[in-house]
């Protein structure tokens, strides 16, 4: 028997989060075989991490139209358009049934550990457009697979990867050894032990973004039932007009009511703003850690921090194949100017496909979250478009694939040097953030930038 031609090998989709649930849908839309490869057990593993968090986009915005149709033969009904899911609802009532429809499609308890051009590391030229993919797997129970593939998708996010509270990008003195009074998340006070943790204690909450804000709007949120809970706010910029983003003029509502319900915490005396406080170190005291900054300013000692500075891609199994990065961004190149925070000074983020996402190696594409790096404000709409276009390119239909057939809407958020110093894509496989919310702040249950979808 002869062996496949590449044509008939399947397109290896990263991440059964989703975008990466979407790409296979629409790869089965068009005629192609996908196979999505989730190192977690379920769909939707990171998006389940945040389960407690509301996202900022309804129903309507969060599923995909291929994906739908997908569904629809297995008796899936379609959620309120017009309300608006927490991660868990998006993963047990639109994601996993997205998920089982695929069936063996997808497959679970698999880490994408290295992908290549067949024979060829990242130097050689000879033939290599000519050769399949090969992606390095390793399995939960530690055994190790090659898969030939025809084009790989990588929905992998950077939910995995958040970043320090170092001020240069990299750890602050003392940060690691502190890891057990360090968190990255967005707490769930609605557990009992994550609320022991931070009830009647001093928090250091470092960020600028909607992340920041949900941690701050329900700390102070605690601090009504729990006295002795106070928040000291860590910012690395100043307090300006738009420090609590968008408010009244926000076009994703609860993002706007979000941010004024961090500014109501800090008024209220819930939490108190340290600004322009570049982090560099955290040092002991006692059984309380006091942050440390690059211009000498201490922070009082605090009981716990929580860092919700942004995320990034892991870009290191990705290392054998050609792709072109913004130096500052680690997204596409092409893409990078629609999303940079240095420049985009509106939430305004034009739709985009396979032009945008296209790398030197042919057949590779960062989709989703992974795609913006480590610009912050990701739109699941943004993502399904991404995949669409993909599908359609892999399909030889370029025309379609260079079609846009998305409006996103303004989101008012404005400012004068970027739409936020610190990046702030927080939540989900594709890593990330859908700027998603419902049209109030409910204190009880966390809102928040997701960042992976």
């Amino acid at each position: 028997m002869s062996a496949p031609t590449t044509d008939q090998l399947p397109v290896v989709v990263i991440g059964a989060g989703p975008v990466g649930l979407a790409a296979a849908a629409r790869l089965v839309e068009r005629g192609l075989e996908p196979l999505v490869l989730e190192a977690g057990p379920t769909a939707a593993t990171a998006v389940r991490d945040w389960s407690h968090v509301r996202l900022f986009s309804p129903w309507a915005e969060v599923t995909d139209a291929a994906a739908e149709k997908l569904l629809a033969p297995t008796g899936w009904v379609r959620p309120d358009g017009a309300t608006y899911p927490t991660g868990g609802d998006w993963a047990e009532r639109y994601l996993q049934p997205l998920a089982d429809a695929l069936g063996e499609r997808v497959r679970y308890g698999t880490t994408v550990t290295g992908v290549a051009r067949a024979g060829r590391d990242r130097i050689v030229d000879a033939d290599r457009e000519e050769q399949p993919f090969t992606v390095h797997i390793e399995l939960a129970d530690g055994s190790e697979e090659r898969i030939s593939a025809r084009a790989v998708v990588d929905a992998s996010g950077t939910w995995s990867v958040p970043s320090p509270m170092g001020a240069d990008g990299l750890p602050a003195l003392g940060e690691r050894a502190a890891a057990d009074r360090v968190s990255y998340r967005v707490p769930d006070l609605t557990d009992a032990s994550v609320r022991a943790r931070y009830a009647g204690k001093r928090t250091a909450v470092i960020g600028s973004g909607a992340s920041a804000f949900t941690a701050l709007a329900h700390l102070a949120d605690l601090a009504e039932d729990e006295p002795g809970t106070h928040v000291a706010w860590v910012l690395r910029s100043g307090i300006g007009a738009n420090t609590y983003g968008g408010g009244e003029a926000d076009q994703l509502p609860a993002r706007g009511a979000l941010g004024l319900a961090a500014k109501a915490a800090v008024e209220n005396g819930h939490a108190s703003a340290a600004t322009g406080f570049r982090t560099r170190a955290v040092e002991r005291d006692g059984d309380r850690l006091v942050l440390v900054a690059e211009d000498g300013r201490r922070l009082d000692p605090v009981d716990e921090v929580i860092v919700l500075t942004g995320l990034r891609p892991d870009l290191s199994f990705l290392s054998e194949v050609r792709l072109d990065l913004d130096e500052r961004l680690q997204a596409p190149t092409a893409l990078a100017p629609l999303i940079d925070p240095n420049v985009h000074s509106c939430g305004t983020v034009y739709p985009h496909g396979v032009t945008e996402l296209s790398h030197p190696e042919q057949g590779v594409y960062l989709v989703g979250m992974k795609s913006y790096g480590r610009a912050p404000t990701f739109l699941a709409l943004t993502g399904y478009e991404q995949v669409r276009s993909i599908a359609a390119a892999l399909a030889g239909d370029r025309e379609a694939a260079e079609r846009v057939e998305l409006t996103l809407p303004e989101t008012g958020v404005c400012s004068g040097g970027g739409l936020l110093e610190e990046p702030d894509a927080t939540q989900g496989t594709e890593g990330g953030g859908c700027c998603a919310s419902p049209a109030t702040v409910q204190l009880g249950t966390p809102t928040t930038t997701t960042g992976g979808c």
